[in-house]
């Protein structure tokens, strides 16, 4: 967890390696929300350009949506951390159950 301390017994140590800390995951956080915007701008694009077929708009737009919930998810809050494992078990599990859902009554509507 960030919040917890260490125990080093010298406090420049511990605060020099928050600093390190809070420094990397802000790095992390810029280049990811960059990276978001990126991926925003390209789907506006996609979707302006308006040459490509709604076959090919439609499934990348769905990929880039996914690309940033993952984002969101390991980034923003947080998932990559230690102590996070089993909120990420129930969230993969019902992504799971939800995306077989979906692909079942496409199924049962397509056919």
């Amino acid at each position: 967890m960030t919040n917890q301390q260490l125990k080093s017994g010298n406090p420049r140590v511990d605060i020099e390696y928050r600093r390190k800390k809070s420094a990397e995951e802000m790095r992390e956080q810029i280049i990811s929300f960059t990276l978001m915007i990126f991926f925003t701008l390209i789907a506006f694009g996609a979707v302006a350009y308006g040459k490509f077929s709604g076959w090919f708009t439609i499934p990348f737009l769905i990929l880039l949506a996914v690309v940033q919930v993952l984002f969101q998810l390991y980034y923003f809050m947080h998932m990559k951390e230690k102590g996070h494992e089993s909120p990420a078990i129930f969230l993969y599990s019902g992504v799971l159950v939800a995306s077989m859902t979906v692909l079942a009554l496409m199924t049962v509507v397509w056919w």
